[in-house]
């Protein structure tokens, strides 16, 4: 500063002081020099619109019209663009010019047609689309607290069969249009942004953009051999383009609590049912009871103990989701980041049944030049499983209730933390406490997976011809560990053990393919040729340990490791792999004709290692007529009318492959006291050589009536599923063999109606329903008649023009109530006798009348697959509250009560209260159970409709109610945006099954975990 006059000192702050002043002019100027605008906004009827939104583009300067429609705007210039939006209407914009008002004509929004659902390897307009594809909104995916997505498909989606499971971390069972596997499954493709998956557990709800249901093989078989029991195409969140940057938190907590559990009989009960046996054990199991534990003040007939085993073991449990995004974009790149944390515990009690699931992702797309976008996103999901004792579940059916939980008399026990009782010491064949299997024992999952995507699309010439190459590459693995502690019950000491095993998957696929789009006078198509390799690489680690030493307890998990194993078990250990590779190509085309006639036609060539057969061709051609856009339709209520109809093959590839020729088998045996080696041709062997094929017919039709306030879409199929892999017994040897000789038919209707209408600003409302039927027919099982399924004792047989392992049996009568009745029954008087029939027993029908009751008069009992599904939803939006409903039902189908049915096996065990107290107790108490005696002969316990219920239902399904918060200010200060949501799901369910929940995945009864109702309450907020 040394040297510097005054006025050298003061000549910068004077600069800086003049450049603020002459911008702070230049800005009273630039603002005095705006331009103020008014108009009006109508619809196409010339109806005025109160409460559109008007803003001056690119900037946060807006207002809203009045109750007449004006408004009144200043903008910055002549060459500001207004954009004028409102629900229900076409957003649309328009530059000021050298006007003063500005009036518009807002259209009815057509989106619905013009909407661009998604497709494999592309996408397609809604008005052009021939198959049977159903989308699901996000917003409908949310609604439900659930780990896997497809939990919110229950009731949505017709033709779509969901099979709920309670089990923390569990997949519910999906079935696309029936069952058309005797041992590939039915479970759907998953695609997740190309990426092929059995299942997505991993997946958080929240981060699911879209999901598509291709139903019908028109849709799906550009998949090929991995199609046949349908896909289901996902695409996860991204940003937006021009979009400002957000951060969203999105969660719930609440609880599950148990529904419909199953009554019991109590001690009182049990008593009665004892007493009436006549079992001289039993009754002297009730009074060794009485001795130990002391007899009832209430009632000195049975013992002082009465014990709820469901009430002991189970009771309600927590459920959260927490989940965090970042999205927006900018000119050339948008993209979305986020986390989530999900936890679900079980509704066992003093048992690890719990899952935990940690989510990453991140997605990016730029633009790089105007002619090439590249992309990518990772998804890393790391879960932790802890698994119940299922069997837990079946023991707490059937433990007695005459003992206790606990048992201080047990001294001989394992005190864990007080001893338990043992029913063994009180007479009974087993230990029966269910809290052995469920304090004694743990079994952990550990699940990583992770999903990566890298894609370039290149516009190779604009708007007609685009290259796109995608990466995917996923891996899986599974750690599990189950350790079994050592424990005395107070009779048997149980040995500890370990086993572990470790199952890892890599799996990458390589899409490339050409778009094709052209438009020439009212002709346009768009083609699209591609090619794809997968590989699927698999491997796995497995061994089993006894003796550990030292013996493991909780809390010390840092010993639980086959390395401290006493006795490795040499036949448990196994070191597997395998490696499958697959080479693809595809082409499809669509043409449309003045939107008029539709054509659509793709074919899918596939190859792999997996069969003999290495190569199958995949194809479907399908057609559209849409009606409202000829000359002579002219149908006011009508907006949109267009049949469709298609057929297509798919594959199946998820069978085990069998390749054999007949070999010859060693025979030893003495002749003359000589020992003799002999060979014989054994002619039977297994030939799978093929995958399963399914060949499928879809006729539909769509519309949009009433201004495209009722939309309509209907489709009947006929699904027919060949080469199936089956087990028959050829002649004279009687072996089973696989070949590829079943075939399966599913035929059905599927009907989806949906009305939404907003009657004015405030208020909006919808209501729709969907109703599925579907027909499941064994067509052939290349030669025998029948093939059967399930144990011995509870059949299941698929017989030819039967549903698929339909339950076979016995068709009950009714039950006999005198002996004159049983005289005149019309069995044979030998075959009374020597069945001992006495009134109490069931009246099984003669079906042939020959007196006699054999294998002759075994009939189809049901079926495990529902006839009918439907779901019906309703809501409305009044100003910032919403509501929705969700209810659906399931009928037509059976449930084959197993836990009733153990009573073959051992006849010591409780049983639920309905049965106990509606046995036939004398003439004209009960037509539908037998007596007590009788439940425990041979001739009551055959497989019979006894066992065999009705599994229909009818279910509340969801209940939402929620309240936002939006364009809120307080203090100058204006509030995120905000909703806030209260959630019940399953809160009712009503049917008539003797068990907890009347959905059971294959139809049989055991072990099944409870399914409960969730309550939630959830916040959404919006940075």
């Amino acid at each position: 500063m040394k040297g510097k006059t005054t006025s050298q000192h003061l000549q910068k702050p004077m600069r800086l002081f003049l450049t603020v002043a002459v911008f702070l002019l230049t800005l009273s100027l630039s603002y005095g020099q705006q331009i103020s605008i008014n108009g009006n906004v109508t619809t196409s009827s010339g109806e005025t619109l109160p409460g559109v939104n008007i803003l001056e583009k690119g900037t946060s300067n807006g207002t809203v019209t009045d109750l007449d429609g004006n408004f009144t705007l200043s903008v910055a210039s002549s060459k500001s663009v207004l954009l004028f939006s409102f629900i229900g209407y076409e957003t649309q914009e328009t530059i000021v010019g050298e006007r003063s008002r500005v009036n518009i004509t807002l259209l009815e929004d057509t989106k619905t047609l013009n909407e661009v659902v998604v497709i494999g390897y592309g996408t397609q307009r809604e008005q052009d689309r021939i198959s049977a594809i159903s989308t699901i909104k996000t917003e409908d995916i949310v609604k439900t607290p659930a780990t896997n997505a497809m939990q919110a498909l229950q009731g949505r989606v017709a033709g779509v069969q969901i099979v709920s499971s309670g089990a923390p971390g569990s997949s519910p069972t999906v079935r696309v249009r029936g069952v058309g596997s005797f041992e590939g499954g039915a479970a759907p493709l998953y695609v997740v942004d190309g990426m092929f998956f059995t299942n997505i557990d991993f997946l958080n709800p929240n981060d699911i953009e879209t999901l598509s249901v291709l139903k019908d093989a028109s849709a799906a078989a550009i998949y090929g051999v991995r199609a046949a029991n349908g896909v289901i195409l996902i695409t996860t969140k991204t940003g937006g383009y021009n979009q400002k940057p957000e951060i969203v938190y999105d969660g719930y907590v609440g609880m599950q609590v148990p529904q419909n559990v199953l009554k019991m009989a109590n001690s009182q009960q049990f008593a009665r049912y004892v007493n009436e046996t006549g079992s001289p054990a039993d009754i002297a199991f009730l009074n060794n009871s009485i001795q130990r534990y002391g007899r009832s003040r209430l009632d000195p007939n049975i013992p002082d103990v009465n014990t709820d085993w469901y009430s002991e073991i189970m009771s309600p449990a927590s459920i959260q989701n927490h989940s965090l995004s970042f999205n927006g974009g900018g000119d050339r790149t948008r993209y979305s980041v986020g986390g989530s944390y999900f936890e679900q515990n079980g509704l066992m009690n003093e048992r690890r049944n719990d899952y935990k699931r940690l989510n990453f992702r991140i997605k990016l797309d730029t633009d790089l030049k105007d002619w090439i976008t590249v992309g990518g996103n990772l998804n890393i999901s790391t879960a932790q499983r802890y698994n119940a004792d299922d069997g837990a579940w079946f023991r707490a059916y059937n433990t007695v209730p005459i003992i206790p939980k606990y048992d201080p008399l047990n001294t001989g026990a394992t005190a864990s933390p007080f001893t338990l009782s043992n029913a063994q010491q009180i007479g009974y064949r087993g230990n029966q406490n269910p809290f052995y299997s469920i304090l004694f024992s743990d079994n952990r999952n550990n699940i990583a997976k992770i999903l990566g995507n890298f894609y370039a699309d290149l516009e190779l010439v604009p708007n007609k011809l685009s290259f796109k190459t995608a990466y995917n590459y996923s891996i899986d693995q599974i750690n599990t560990r189950n350790v079994s502690f050592a424990y005395n019950d107070g009779v048997t000491e149980n040995q500890s053990s370990l086993s572990r095993s470790n199952i890892t998957r890599y799996d990458q696929i390589w899409d490339n393919f050409l778009t094709y789009t052209e438009n020439f006078g009212k002709h346009s198509f768009t083609t699209v040729l591609g090619q794809s390799f997968r590989s699927e690489t698999f491997e796995g680690l497995f061994a089993r340990g006894e003796g550990l030493n030292p013996e493991p307890v909780r809390g010390q998990e840092q010993f639980w490791y086959l390395s401290n194993s006493t006795n490795l078990d040499l036949n448990s250990i196994g070191d597997t792999g395998g490696k499958l590779f697959f080479q693809s190509y595809f082409a499809r085309i669509a043409y449309n004709y003045d939107d008029r006639y539709l054509l659509y036609g793709t074919i899918r060539r596939d190859g792999n290692n997996k069969f003999q057969q290495k190569w199958g061709n995949f194809a479907t051609i399908g057609a559209g007529w849409v009606v409202t856009e000829e000359s002579f339709f002219n149908v006011p209520a009508i907006d949109f009318l267009k049949f469709r109809g298609s057929w297509g093959q798919l594959g199946n590839d998820a069978i085990n492959p069998s390749v054999g020729v007949p070999t010859l088998q060693e025979n030893n045996l003495a002749i003359n006291d000589v020992f003799t080696i002999g060979r014989r041709l054994n002619p039977t062997f297994d030939l799978i050589d093929r995958w399963e094929t399914t060949v499928e017919q879809n006729f539909g039709l769509s519309a949009r009536l009433f201004k495209e306030r009722l939309s309509v879409e209907a489709d009947y199929f006929i699904r027919d599923t060949r080469n199936l892999a089956v087990s028959i017994i050829p002649p004279v040897f009687r072996a089973t063999e696989r070949r590829s000789v079943g075939e399966i038919r599913n035929q059905g209707l599927e009907l989806s109606l949906n009305w939404d209408e907003r009657v004015n600003d405030n208020f909006s409302y919808f209501i729709g329903g969907n109703i599925a039927t579907l027909k499941n027919t064994v067509l052939g099982l290349g030669g025998p008649s029948y093939l059967d399924g399930g144990s011995a004792e509870f059949r299941q047989r698929s017989i030819v023009g039967q549903p698929f392992s339909a339950f076979y049996g016995y068709e009950v009568d009714g039950v006999f109530q005198t002996q004159e009745q049983i005289t005149g029954s019309g069995y044979t008087s030998e075959f009374i006798s020597d069945n001992r029939l006495v009134p109490g027993d069931f009246i099984f029908k003669d079906q042939n009348g020959d007196g006699v009751i054999n294998d002759l008069d075994r009939v189809v009992l049901g079926s495990f697959l529902p006839k009918l599904t439907y779901g019906l939803n309703a809501g409305f939006k009044y100003k910032n509250f919403d509501f929705s409903a969700l209810f659906q039902s399931q009928r037509g189908h059976n449930i084959l009560n197993r836990k009733r049915g153990e009573v073959i096996f051992t006849n010591d065990t409780n049983l639920d209260a309905e049965l106990i107290d509606n046995l036939w107790r004398g003439a004209g108490t009960s037509d539908r159970y037998p007596s007590a005696a009788g439940l425990r002969k041979g001739w009551n316990q055959n497989m019979s409709s006894y066992f065999v219920e009705d599994g229909s239902y009818f279910r509340i399904q969801n209940v939402r109610m929620s309240y936002s918060v939006i364009n809120r200010e307080a203090f100058g200060v204006k509030f995120p945006d905000t909703r806030i949501t209260l959630t019940a799901e399953r809160p009712l369910t009503m049917f008539n099954y003797n068990g907890f929940n009347p959905e059971v995945a294959d139809g049989i009864d055991r072990q099944t975990y409870p399914i409960p109702a969730i309550y939630t309450v959830g916040l959404n907020v919006k940075f």
